[in-house]
């Protein structure tokens, strides 16, 4: 991966509050999804990395330019804030012309209606921003952070406020955007909106990074911990009596058809319950892994609080 972002030993404190501990992290293009419950440093990081904030401690280099020497990289840098801050007498279209005149676009006419677009306002863009709803006004600060065609996209809890339909609009946007070769971040702490927007995954704890990787990568590394398989079938009190006798088989539970098997090596148990299922003659429908998702990852990082 080429980094575009790339943070080294930064620290951020307020006085005797530290924020921001001790974080190294590369990113590159592509959607990176910057994950953690509220207080864990999410929001300061982001403002350090976009260069609104001066780090403490380490450094912060954007396109391999430090973009408190060199403020040119500004350019190349949109931030959306999780504040609900616009201008409610403004409409959208002139909210975002601002924005591009601001950003010295050529024509900031053309490109405030080609970012309102792409957001889904092309439609409303005359109304002003006091009678939009909150997810809409989310999509009109997108619109202002793309208007000038920002290499990289750090955008703080984007989704706040917005409908299942504008959520999924903004997130096939962030995608594309990140398709394209631009290096989009993406901060929630909705695991299912991360789970859903990125490729990537940066776990903050307590202002530390937790963990760097895909959900997949990042649940792989944690061998210390079982693995939890759903398996239907049509006698699961019969697949159950006989996966107990199985190597690296911890546990297991009938429940509603199905039975439930906690593994120390998934692969290990996947191979062994074919022969299982035949020698019992018990037809299995479906066999599904149910803590492969970013909520159980996250959820096993904030209790062992590995870092």
């Amino acid at each position: 991966m080429t980094a575009t972002v790339v943070a080294d030993g930064v620290s951020k404190w307020f006085g005797l509050k530290v924020a921001v501990s001790e974080v190294s992290l590369r990113i590159g293009p592509g959607v990176t999804g910057l994950l953690g419950p509220n207080g864990a440093g999410k929001t300061t990081l982001l403002r350090v990395l976009a260069g609104l904030q001066v780090p403490s401690q380490g450094t912060v280099t954007i396109l391999g330019r430090d973009p408190r020497r060199d403020p040119t990289v500004y350019a190349e840098v949109a931030m959306v804030p999780e504040d609900d801050a616009v201008y409610p007498d403004l409409s959208a279209r002139r909210f975002v012309e601002l924005a591009a005149t601001l950003s010295q676009v050529s024509d900031p006419e053309a490109a405030a209606g080609r970012a309102l677009d792409q957001v889904g306002l092309g439609d409303v863009a005359d109304r002003k921003l006091g009678g939009y709803s909150k997810g809409m006004r989310q999509r009109a600060k997108v619109a202002s952070a793309l208007v000038a065609d920002p290499q990289i996209l750090i955008l703080d809890e984007p989704l706040n406020g917005a409908d299942p339909v504008q959520r999924s609009h903004l997130i096939g946007l962030f995608r594309h955007l990140g398709s394209t070769g631009r290096t989009v971040v993406v901060s929630s702490h909705v695991l299912a909106e991360v789970e859903r927007v990125a490729d990537r995954v940066v776990a903050m704890v307590d202002g530390r990074l937790a963990a760097v990787g895909t959900v997949a990568s990042l649940r792989e590394a944690m061998s210390d911990r079982p693995r939890l398989v759903k398996v239907g079938c049509d006698r699961p009190r019969t697949l159950a009596a006989a996966l107990i006798g199985v190597d690296g088989v911890t546990g297991v539970r009938v429940f509603d058809g199905a039975v439930e098997v906690e593994a120390t090596d998934a692969a290990a148990f996947a191979r062994a319950l074919p022969a299982v299922a035949r020698d019992r003659q018990v037809r299995i429908d479906l066999v599904e892994p149910e803590d492969e998702s970013l909520e159980s990852v996250f959820r096993y990082l904030v209790e062992a609080k590995t870092w």
